[in-house]
């Protein structure tokens, strides 16, 4: 009886967390997808806690294992707030699937570079999106037109720089090829003068 209670709640969070996600994503601000869908995560979490903790149909469970519960919907919740709006959002492989779709179904290989660079920073907005997200993660600050990394940023852009050269695939598959290109993707030497701000 207790699994099937356990099964219920987690289901119950699930229910609830997508109520909370719907009611948030259609009527009030987000300013980041990926922090709104972790806020609506805690909401609903939350709720069930207290639905757990209060509601004597689940007096059967311990203290520690209501607790146990709240963890395990914590999770659920953290994964789905990566897993589904974030990664749709921020996908380029999601993306591709619905220009193709938007394109009848197929398009040209040699067209594709053209679509990324010129199309899909556009209608996406890209370049203001993820400047966004990195304002309001605190990452980045802007002063007069000029883009500075804020210390925390620098923490960040060093430990992902030391991840992609160590800990990234060498040998990954690249359109038929294995290849560690990706492992140091900035050449050495292409700081891009002209983009570099000027005091």
């Amino acid at each position: 009886m207790k699994w099937y209670k356990a099964i219920l709640v987690c289901a119950c969070y699930v229910a609830t967390l997508a109520a909370v996600y719907f009611v948030h994503v259609r009527y009030a601000l987000v300013d980041v997808v990926f922090y709104a869908a972790l806020e609506d995560a805690a909401i609903a979490l939350a709720l069930v806690a207290a639905a757990l903790f209060a509601v004597r149909w689940f007096a059967l469970f311990s203290a520690f294992e209501k607790t146990q519960l709240v963890v395990i919907c914590a999770l659920v919740g953290y994964a789905l707030a990566i897993s589904v709006p974030t990664v749709l959002d921020r996908s380029l492989s999601f993306y591709m699937l619905e220009k193709l779709q938007q394109r009848g179904g197929g398009i040209r290989y040699s067209a594709f570079e053209t679509i990324f660079t010129q199309e899909y920073a556009k209608e996406h907005q890209l370049v203001d999106l993820r400047l966004t997200e990195q304002l309001k993660s605190g990452t980045v600050r802007i002063d007069d037109g000029c883009v500075q990394l804020t210390p925390k940023g620098e923490a960040l852009a060093t430990f992902s720089s030391w991840f992609r050269r160590n800990l990234l695939p060498r040998q990954r598959l690249i359109m038929g090829q294995y290849s560690d290109k990706l492992t140091a993707p900035f050449p050495v030497g292409a700081a891009g003068s002209d983009a570099l701000c000027h005091h």
